[in-house]
Formats: C-alpha cells, sequence, structure tokens
C-alpha cells in the first residue's frame, strides 16, 4: 500500500486552498526494464476530494505527476477534507487534513 498522502488545507475569506501530494510510482508504461521489455503502466486513475459530505473535486489522471492543488468554496475552519484516489490497477487509499 502506497504511503500517505500529504494533505494541506486552509482557509482564506470564503476559500479554501487545498495542495495533495500523493505518494504512487506513477509508472507511464512507455519505459522498460533492464531486459528491454516494458514496465506496465500503473498510475493514479480517479480523484476525489469531499468535504463535509459534499464532492468539492472529481479528477480522472492519465499518468501525470501525483500533485494537485484546487480551491473550493463553503469550508470552515475544523472541517475535513478528504482525499481518494483509485489507480489503474484497482488500488486505492483514502486520506484527510482539517482545514487550518
Amino acid at each position: 500500500m502506497a504511503d500517505p498522502m500529504r494533505i494541506r488545507a486552509a482557509l482564506a475569506g470564503d476559500e479554501t486552498t487545498v495542495r495533495v501530494l500523493m505518494s504512487h510510482p506513477m509508472e507511464p508504461g512507455t519505459r522498460k526494464d533492464a531486459a528491454g521489455a516494458l514496465i506496465p503502466a500503473h498510475f493514479i486513475k480517479d480523484v476525489e476530494a469531499t468535504s463535509a459530505g459534499k464532492t468539492v473535486l472529481k479528477a480522472m489522471f492519465s499518468g501525470s505527476n501525483p500533485f494537485l492543488s484546487f480551491k473550493f468554496k463553503g469550508g470552515a475552519k475544523g472541517d475535513k477534507v478528504v482525499v481518494k484516489w483509485t489507480d489503474s490497477k484497482g488500488e486505492s487509499r483514502t486520506d484527510e487534513a482539517a482545514i487550518a
């Protein structure tokens, strides 16, 4: 299982800024191993973030960098932001952080 995500969520006025660093191998499927065989793709595919029971972000990745930054309105200090990813092999991880 992947290491925990590093999630930072900060409220400024009525807008919450969330920054997420997801730990994942992010293999694009185009590299070759020492024997010359293609290394199979393995990357984060779907990401969903919720706060106060509402979805604030849905994203589909395709082998990109596992860093994500986004903003949403309606958060409050102390509310939890929950981020879940699912990868191309069906593995998933969920972590959360409180809005500061």
